[in-house]
């Protein structure tokens, strides 16, 4: 792979990462008590808790589903950036990477 090659890869790389930044993915628990957004680098942007769905004397479950929301938003980024990487992954081997 030429140099001029190599640059072309890394500039679609670094655009798809810049698109990566602006894509949200949303994952809720509890029946939409817990909603968590996070973007396609996996990082949390938001997380919203219904009040009225939340039970004060059981902490341990919002706990539970705050888990489980980010698991899952951050799951979904990963295949989303995965999927959104994979048409340049094979021109990586030839870039010493």
């Amino acid at each position: 792979m030429s140099r001029f090659d190599q640059a072309k890869m890394l500039m679609k790389m670094r655009k798809v990462q810049k698109e990566l930044q602006k894509e949200i993915v949303t994952a809720e628990a509890g029946d939409g008590a817990v909603i968590v957004e996070v973007n396609g680098e996996m990082k949390v942007k938001n997380i919203k808790i219904d009040p009225e769905a939340i039970d004060l004397e059981d902490i341990s479950e919002l706990e539970n589903w705050v888990k489980e929301a980010v698991k899952a938003a951050i799951d979904q980024s990963q295949k989303m950036a995965a999927e959104k990487m994979q048409p340049m992954m094979g021109g990586l081997g030839n870039l010493g990477l």
